[in-house]
């Protein structure tokens, strides 16, 4: 979810429903360099929680100061991750290279644990390889050092995002360690949840790609309702809000292009026309979107309205004062 899950998606998400979001990966390099762009991510709103942030990085004590840091922000839960498959990430001995390294996840996991209050979650995949059982092995370690929950993704992260996800391996996970076991991967409508967490004993599922462009998917998901999908008018008034929070959050230059592949997302489905989303994503600025938005949608105005109506202050949120934070981003 890097480049996806910014502020205005993750307060989305809680009005559609979640009960618990996540920030995109946060690096503990970046703060501990006090990184003006990766501060921001620690910017938290009221109608945000309960919010977990997640951070990456292979040293314990780095990853311990970033811990402090994110519950300083206001976060409710210091997330993990031992689950990133991107090279990027991997090859500095983060994410999903630490299930190959017990000992140093261990240690990771017991420095934050010791340096904040808050309960600290882990994201896992099941290992580097196909058919890696890493996760069973590491998984019970990791409860021993300190995490109060597990979130497991049973991919390897050579599938990346290929293949089914094996929940099989998910209900073992369960079997092993007496901590609340999250479900993720392919959880995209309530019939799949039910079956996931009836098969597996898992405490609850993780939505991630299902979601984007696709609130209604959560409610769905959460009490069956809007099964039958959302109008044009209720499509075009979410991704209108969306474009304005995150303008807010980024500011027109970044936003102008990060948003373009949530057009695609939003329209898709066979809610707009494909040649529609080919016209947005050519416009220059958000106004010029906003605006065929509203032409394409009219009776998208009173339901934005109504929407921007129910937002809180931005007066609300919760800013560290010694981050210098004038960009706010998901990059």
């Amino acid at each position: 979810m890097a480049g996806v899950s910014v502020q205005a998606f993750r307060r989305q998400g809680r009005r559609y429903g979640a009960g618990l979001v996540c920030s995109e990966m946060v690096s503990c390099a970046g703060l501990e360099h006090r990184n003006e762009r990766t501060l921001g991510y620690l910017r938290v709103a009221r109608d945000e929680h309960p919010l977990a942030i997640q951070i990456f990085g292979s040293e314990p004590g780095v990853m311990a100061e970033a811990a402090r840091m994110v519950a300083a922000a206001g976060a409710d839960i210091v997330d993990i991750n031992f689950g990133c498959p991107v090279r990027k990430v991997t090859k500095t001995g983060a994410g999903a290279t630490l299930l190959e390294d017990p000992d140093r996840a261990c240690a990771i996991v017991g420095a934050v644990a010791e340096s904040v209050e808050l309960p600290v979650s882990v994201k896992m995949r099941r290992g580097l390889e196909n058919g890696s059982r890493a996760c069973l092995v590491v998984g019970p370690r990791l409860v021993e050092a300190g995490a109060a929950t597990l979130t497991l993704h049973p991919r390897s992260a050579r599938q990346m995002y290929t293949g089914e996800a094996d929940h099989a391996l998910t209900a073992e996970l369960v079997s092993l360690v007496d901590v609340p076991v999250v479900a993720s991967g392919d959880v995209t409508s309530r019939a799949r949840a039910q079956s996931v967490l009836a098969t597996t004993g898992a405490a609850a599922v993780m939505v991630g790609r299902g979601a984007q462009g696709n609130p209604w998917a959560l409610r769905e998901i959460v009490d069956g309702a809007g099964a039958a999908g959302p109008s044009r008018e209720e499509v075009a008034a979410e991704l209108i809000l969306f474009v304005r929070e995150t303008v807010r959050e980024l500011g027109e230059h970044r936003a102008a292009g990060f948003l373009k592949k949530f057009y695609g997302w939003y329209l898709g489905r066979g809610r707009f026309p494909r040649a529609f989303k080919q016209e947005l994503v050519q416009l220059d600025t958000t106004e010029e979107v906003v605006t065929r938005l509203f032409a394409a949608a009219p009776g998208a105005a009173e339901i934005v309205e109504r929407l921007e109506a129910e937002l809180p202050d931005p007066a609300d949120e919760i800013l560290l004062d010694s981050m210098p934070i004038s960009i706010y981003g998901g990059g």
